[in-house]
């Protein structure tokens, strides 16, 4: 499944320019180099550089800047061939082959980046990646510190970065980013500052099952003059990244060299990456944090792999399917109001009534699904969802409504409320565990998604900061990653007939959550 554009279009894959600064010839079989180093168990460096390249569509070729003795546990030593031998390697393949396509790897220390950056400057034409390996997933260090400043240098001739969050933090010369919107403004900076375009990725934020990827570009380049472009996409919960962060960047300069775009580049790589993810249990390889399933999808497709279905795969789609809803959530009156502070208060309090008189009969669903559930861990799960939904609606009460002087009591449902609250219960009606909770997962995570940024327009002076600060309650947040976690095991389990149920019932929660909060202002 691929990963859902949160803005425009992406530009025309015949466009012939990817930045002001290199062209690039789009191939429909890209000659992809790698600058890197090894990794002899296979799963980082230029040996998943190779099969990443391959598995979208390239024809790699590999320089290496160093020889790593490492395993999935970690790094051992390092060893680093003479600069000269460096230079002689690069030589010998752009005497011989045409590049449209660079990604950089491993680096270590100041030398080699000179190196690297003179021959880039002397030689290279086409678009280049650059993945600023500093610190391995097992935590070791890859990146002499006294180079860190080399690094930065580099930026300018380059044409994409790729680092993650702690070393975007190290290229920006700042702490490390806690949030998604300090991380896209760190890369602003980096960008601004660099001239260079920064692919954000969202994988080591943490109580989130939300995993989003970003390209930011200062100068507005990335087509129609913007300069962001978000992606959303599920957190996998696999160990076994290993290299993860090499295989993507040598995938981006393999997609770009293919279509000429940055943005359809990150949404195949994105797709790729997740699926590759998505597989790599499977591997088995080593005993620390393993490698991704490169060739996951071309097994698949040669009917070499069988097994249940990707639950969290089929939970990607259907959250893709509401794309364009969660959108139009964003934009409509009542949030937007209710983010800047101007909603009327009596509008406010109205909705406030109808969710005390929808969370009474959802906490009733919440429980129903408790009843279905197969395991004892999800009896509690759901239960304790049963229990809170009381709690909250009790909360209010006490708190909110007595605010306005109202009852949540005295009033009677609305048509949309009561039209929400009539689905729910005909999803219960037939005892399909995998329908009840594909129809209670849009209330979980549509809420967790509007509510992480709706929680950053919270001030001290703000009219409505105490209810919007609930939305930061990391409770709730691992509440709705659990919530995730069950439903696709219940997608993976169920038939093809099952999935389709489970789908329509998720989609048509979706539609009643949107209905639910543009009543308050029509």
């Amino acid at each position: 499944m691929s990963a859902a554009e949160q803005t425009l279009t992406p530009a025309s894959s015949s466009s012939n320019r990817v930045h002001g600064r290199r062209p690039v010839t789009t191939r429909e079989t890209p000659r992809v180099l790698s600058i890197a180093g090894t990794d002899p168990t296979g799963g980082a460096g230029i040996q998943a550089d190779l099969k990443s390249i391959a598995a979208n569509g390239g024809y790699g070729m590999a320089v290496v800047t160093a020889l790593v003795a490492q395993n999935t546990r970690g790094v051992r030593s390092v060893h680093t061939p003479p600069v000269g031998f460096l230079r002689e390697q690069l030589d010998a393949v752009a005497d011989d082959v045409v590049i449209d396509a660079v990604k950089i790897g491993m680096l270590g220390d100041v030398a080699i980046i000179h190196t690297v950056s003179t021959w880039l400057q002397e030689t290279v034409t086409g678009p280049v990646v650059l993945d600023p390996v500093m610190v391995a997933t097992s935590g070791d260090r890859l990146l002499h510190r006294d180079a860190e400043a080399a690094m930065r240098e580099l930026l300018p001739h380059v044409d994409l970065v790729t680092p993650n969050l702690p070393e975007l933090a190290v290229l920006a010369d700042e702490p490390v980013a806690t949030s998604w919107a300090d991380a896209l403004a760190q890369a602003e900076r980096v960008s601004a500052q660099a001239g260079v375009i920064v692919l954000v990725k969202g994988g080591h934020l943490t109580g989130t099952a939300a995993c989003p990827d970003a390209l930011v570009d200062a100068t507005g380049g990335l087509g129609g003059g913007r300069s962001l472009v978000e992606f959303d996409g599920l957190r996998v919960d696999t160990p076994n990244t290993h290299g993860t962060g090499c295989s993507l960047s040598s995938a981006m300069a393999t997609l770009v060299a293919r279509s000429g775009s940055w943005t359809e580049a990150l949404g195949e790589a994105k797709s790729w990456l997740t699926s590759s993810l998505r597989h790599a249990d499977a591997l088995e390889v080593g005993s620390g944090n393993g490698p991704i399933s490169h060739f996951a999808e071309l097994w698949a497709s040669a009917g070499m792999t069988s097994g249940r279905q990707d639950g969290a795969g089929i939970l990607t789609g259907w959250w893709e399917d509401i794309a364009e809803l969660r959108d139009r959530i964003d934009h409509l009156p009542f949030v937007t109001t209710l983010a800047d502070g101007t909603l009327d208060p009596a509008r406010f309090a109205w909705y406030l009534q109808q969710d005390a008189i929808y969370l009474r009969a959802y906490s009733r669903v919440l429980a129903r699904a408790s009843a279905l559930a197969p395991t004892a861990e999800e009896q509690v799960f759901w239960a304790t969802g049963a229990a809170g939904s009381i709690k909250a609606e009790m909360e209010l009460h006490r708190t909110w409504l007595r605010t306005y002087a109202v009852s949540g009591m005295d009033v009677e449902p609305s048509a949309t409320t009561t039209a929400y609250l009539d689905h729910l219960h005909a999803a219960t009606v037939d005892g399909d565990y995998g329908r009840v909770v594909a129809a209670v997962l849009p209330c979980y995570w549509i809420y967790q998604d509007l509510g992480e940024r709706l929680v950053d327009a919270s001030h001290v002076e703000h009219p409505f900061a105490a209810w919007l600060d609930t939305y930061a309650d990391p409770a709730f947040a691992t509440a709705n990653a659990r919530a995730i976690e069950i439903v696709a095991g219940a997608a993976a389990r169920a038939d093809e007939a099952g999935r389709d149920t489970m789908r329509r019932a998720f989609l048509a929660s979706a539609a009643h959550e949107e209905a639910f909060f543009a009543e308050p202002i029509r």
